[in-house]
């Protein structure tokens, strides 16, 4: 009996449907593959049709068994996101069966209708492109400072963001771009002309803080292996009338020269608002990682005065970088792990989305733990034997965990983290003593 059922199973194993690209495989892609793998975007290779896919058949197969594809780097049993991109165990297991069997191609009208990608922007069709007014020559080598360029908005009013994506028109040379806020009035880079390149020279501006003032928001960024994606109905980022987004570009030489025009899409918010997004950051810019560090420990918090909403996480470090975490510390004790990242990945920059809803009271404290690698077992580090600071270049390191929040739209960014108080002269005098 038992070797009767074994021959039934292997007989219906045996006549089972075979696993095709575009009955079972295409399904997949579409909804877990192909805003990066298509034309234009991150992905070195496209995943459209049966012909672009086939070649990477057993690479697909190895990358999804070794869970490096998609990529997604969350300790599975910290937190809960909506973005998590891992792939459910039955995908998983179609694109290895399909691998397999020999990668066939199946029924072309077995196919489910053609994603419609807006041509070059992952938001969707933009209601505005603000776009650099020259190219930037990126030379073949050397170090590249970090530069800014200022486009105006010639907004005539506040107007209101429910998604913007920056598309770089050369992402080979491309280490990051910040597409920051500047309010009327503001002192921040006050130098800058419009039209023309600007380098600060010796003064750092990598958080978007300098000696004359700083930027007041963030409208979007990009770094590798970022997907821009649309706030929630009734949140958008405010953009008051008369600001200038600044363009903080960080290029990177790659050996050959490159022209680079990088734009900026934004779509308006289609209904009321009744929360304002802004993103946030601890950060410590006062480490140093010993040479040969093997996991140097660097941390960072940051207390909220005024009740946010906690939307997302965005941990950066360059190539040192080996895992980061973020906890919440209530003001009655108790703490919470909301992300852990055991193994952070340079090469892809990822946000995590929470679900709606995390409320963090006032008294709330964020804290970020980050390790770097700066052993010679790090086969990203370029020099084991250095001393290692904050600094712009991918050589040297940052640590910054970013985060989204979302509060009522009357809430600015100094009601939630106010200044500190000045100290009286006799105050004063006496800490001097």
């Amino acid at each position: 009996m038992v070797n009767k059922t074994i021959i039934l199973i292997f007989a219906a194993i045996a006549h089972a449907a075979p696993v095709t690209f575009h009955k079972d495989v295409l399904p997949i892609l579409q909804k877990h593959c192909q805003s990066c793998h298509r034309p234009g975007e991150a992905a070195p290779m496209a995943f459209l049709t049966y012909e672009s896919t086939r070649p990477w058949a057993k690479a697909m197969k190895q990358a999804v068994l070794k869970g490096s594809m998609p990529p997604w780097f969350a300790e599975p049993h910290v937190g809960q996101f909506v973005n998590d991109r891992r792939l459910p165990e039955g995908a998983r297991k179609t694109l290895v069966e399909w691998a397999d069997s020999g990668a066939l191609s199946g029924d072309p009208a077995d196919a489910p209708p053609p994603v419609r990608w807006e041509e070059g922007w992952g938001i969707g069709a933009p209601d505005t492109v603000f776009e650099m007014p020259v190219d930037y020559d990126v030379p073949a080598t050397g170090e590249v400072p970090y530069t800014y360029f200022v486009i105006p908005t010639n907004f005539a009013q506040d107007q209101w963001i429910e998604a913007a994506e920056v598309r770089p028109s050369d992402r080979t040379v491309v280490h990051h771009v910040i597409a920051f806020i500047r309010e009327p009035g503001s002192k921040w880079l006050s130098g800058i002309q419009p039209g023309r390149a600007f380098v600060p020279g010796g003064k750092r501006f990598s958080t978007g803080a300098g000696e004359d003032g700083m930027a007041d928001d963030w409208m979007a960024g990009y770094a590798p292996g970022s997907i821009p994606s649309a706030l929630a109905p009734g949140e958008a980022r405010l953009v008051k009338a008369g600001s200038d987004i600044i363009l903080q570009l960080h290029y990177t030489a790659t050996g050959r020269a490159s022209k680079d025009r990088t734009r900026v899409g934004v779509r308006f918010a289609r209904g009321p608002v009744h929360q304002r997004v802004m993103v946030a950051a601890a950060l410590n810019n006062q480490f140093v990682i010993p040479p040969g560090a093997p996991a140097h420990p660097v941390n960072a918090s940051v207390t909220f005065a005024r009740p946010v909403e906690l939307l997302s996480m965005s941990p950066h470090m360059h190539v040192r970088g080996r895992s980061f975490a973020y906890r919440a510390v209530y003001p009655d004790g108790r703490a919470e792990m909301l992300l852990s990242v055991p193994r952070y990945d340079f090469n892809w920059q990822l946000r995590y989305e929470l679900p709606e809803g995390k409320m963090l009271p006032a008294g709330t404290r964020i804290e970020c733990e980050a390790t770097f690698d700066n052993s010679p077992n790090n086969p990203h580090n370029p020099d084991p034997s250095a001393q290692v600071r904050w600094g712009d270049q991918s050589w040297q390191e940052m640590m910054a965990g970013f985060f989204d929040i979302a509060v009522p739209v009357g809430v600015t960014m100094s009601d939630i983290f106010p200044p500190p108080p000045a100290k009286s002269p006799a105050r004063a005098a006496a800490s001097e003593e």
